[in-house]
């Protein structure tokens, strides 16, 4: 009995292996329309897959390339899974055929450049991963074709620069994942179009100046993460531009001045009812040095309330020798003024007397 069911185990396995149309090494499910080709050790992308195919998983190979119109028999496509190969090359139009596709996993590859054409024909696509490649510069024009995208994760890359319109195609994009990146700074116009971002993750670049207006557009923004970073300060008016119902920001793991300004912007966040710092009593101190590895929250506000009075006093000694000057100054010029008027009168009276 035992012998029989390995025989059919086996028989079973061949016919799915080996059917006409499935590539040797793949797993071939025509009645659930997926075909699975995972650490098949390809090299290359196989040839044959059947056309009825909706989901190909392709993952943990050794592929290197993605040639044009690849998929041009595969065309009902909704699942493309190629994380882990090798690819380091995407020719334009590689995914022109497949108008259907919904998720493509290009995570953990080697791409380091993506052109103009890498998104036509992905009109439909709602979840693209490149997380974990090494891109340094996201294109205008990159992402033109993504229409549909709710979901973009661009995480672990070596990103230094976003061009201006490198997202302004993705007016449905929900989630934007960039930590883990070399960003340095956030110009104004970058997130632009994205008025139904929920998500922007930031945390783990190099951000150490950011634009006030910058998130501005963001106007479904829930949740934005900028932790990690290289701030020491924040303008109050970057997050005052955020006007969504409720947004959660995190900032700690930043190397924070804590500066009796940035007390001040803390203390307004505070006071504005949408905005909710959830790890605020985690933000420590990088500076001054006497206040090196402190928590912000406890950071004395007599520090900044004695300052306030210094300054005033400062002020105010200022003013008061201002006006002190000023005042000796108009007693001179009067004295001036009087001796210079009785010289002209004894002057008169002599040219009289020679008379």
């Amino acid at each position: 009995m035992k012998l029989v069911l390995l025989l059919l185990l086996v028989t079973e396995a061949s016919c799915r292996s080996h059917s006409s149309g499935c590539e040797k090494g793949c797993d071939c499910r025509g009645d659930l329309k997926f075909t699975i080709c995972s650490r098949a050790s390809f090299t290359r992308l196989p040839s044959r897959v059947p056309p009825n195919t909706e989901r190909l998983d392709l993952s943990d190979n050794w592929i290197s390339i993605i040639p044009e119109r690849t998929f041009n028999t595969t065309r009902k496509l909704r699942v493309l899974l190629l994380q882990n190969n090798n690819i380091s090359v995407v020719e334009d139009g590689a995914f022109s055929q497949l108008e259907f596709l919904q998720k493509l996993d290009l995570s953990w590859n080697q791409i380091t450049t993506l052109s103009e054409g890498f998104s036509i024909g992905l009109a439909s696509l709602q979840e693209l991963q490149l997380s974990h490649n090494r891109l340094t510069t996201l294109g205008s024009r990159t992402f033109r074709h993504l229409d549909s995208i709710q979901r973009l994760n661009l995480t672990n890359n070596s990103i230094q620069t976003i061009q201006m319109r490198s997202f302004s195609s993705m007016s449905l994009l929900r989630q934007l994942h960039l930590q883990d990146n070399q960003l340095t700074s956030l110009r104004s116009g970058t997130f632009s179009m994205l008025r139904s971002l929920e998500v922007l993750n930031l945390a783990g670049n190099q951000i150490s100046e950011v634009e006030t207006g910058v998130f501005k557009p963001l106007a479904s923004l829930t949740l934005l993460n900028i932790a990690k970073n290289q701030l020491t300060t924040i303008c109050f008016k970057t997050f005052l531009s955020i006007h969504t119902y409720s947004t959660h920001l995190l900032l700690e793991g930043n190397p924070w001045n804590c500066d009796c300004d940035l007390q001040r912007v803390f203390r307004k966040l505070h006071s504005i009812q949408r905005l909710f710092l959830d790890d605020y009593y985690n933000l420590t101190c990088s500076s001054p040095p006497d206040l090196q590895g402190y928590l912000l929250i406890n950071v004395d506000d007599e520090l900044c309330i004695a300052e306030t009075v210094t300054v005033l006093i400062i002020t105010i000694t200022v003013i008061i020798t201002l006006l002190a000057a000023m005042l000796m100054g108009e007693r001179k010029r009067r004295r001036r003024k009087k001796k210079g008027f009785h010289w002209t009168q004894q002057g008169d009276f002599s040219d009289e007397s020679d008379y």
